[in-house]
């Protein structure tokens, strides 16, 4: 099946609401790419898996498109007849939740954990979103697109000094912060 063909059968099985890209990617590597509401989520996976074949769950995690929220992605695959399907949806920034397709793939279960736990992401109906990757003190997802990384200011750069900045000569700049870091003082919870 083509790209254009799966996403054919897919808009026919799901009705109305969902958005059919014809590819993801070019030649014969393309994908047919869902949009589909947050509220038919397991119902476009599911028709996925029943309709079109797609036996194998390959991955799944989350994309942060501030302000307007995040997408959550899912890419399945049939092994029978060599084809795919990227599948999306919208989530809001505030309390962020779609259902959980453990059920349907019981592969999702490691990529719904850690999609959880980097972007704070709610999968009801999971099993056991407990911490994954992260130690259990770590504080915030660091996959966010707010997410300070702390680490960029507490650590010096280690490279060379810019002229003037040498342990003989007292530097008459004002340390600089990398890009996209604010001053300590502003960090949210007051970490500076």
């Amino acid at each position: 099946m083509t790209p254009e063909e799966i996403g054919a059968s897919l808009a026919d099985v799901l009705g109305e609401g969902v958005a059919i890209s014809e590819s993801a990617g070019g030649g014969r590597f393309g994908r047919a790419t869902a949009d589909v509401p947050a509220e038919r989520w397991p119902d476009a996976v599911r028709a996925a898996r029943d309709e079109l074949g797609c036996d194998f769950f390959d991955w799944l995690s989350a994309v942060d498109e501030l302000p307007e929220g995040f997408t959550v992605v899912a890419h399945l695959w049939s092994t029978v007849q060599q084809h795919g399907v990227l599948l999306r949806t919208a989530l809001p920034r505030t309390a962020p939740a779609v259902a959980s397709v453990v059920d349907l793939y019981p592969g999702a279960a490691w990529h719904e954990r850690e999609t959880h736990e980097m972007f704070d992401i709610n999968f009801t109906g999971h099993p056991g979103l407990k911490p994954l990757l992260l130690p259990a003190e770590f504080e915030g997802h660091p996959l966010r697109k707010e997410f300070v990384l702390a680490a960029r200011v507490a650590k010096p750069w280690p490279g060379a000094k810019e002229p003037g900045e040498s342990e003989h000569t007292v530097s008459k700049r004002a340390p600089m912060r990398p890009p996209g870091v604010p001053d300590p003082n502003e960090w949210p919870g007051g970490r500076g």
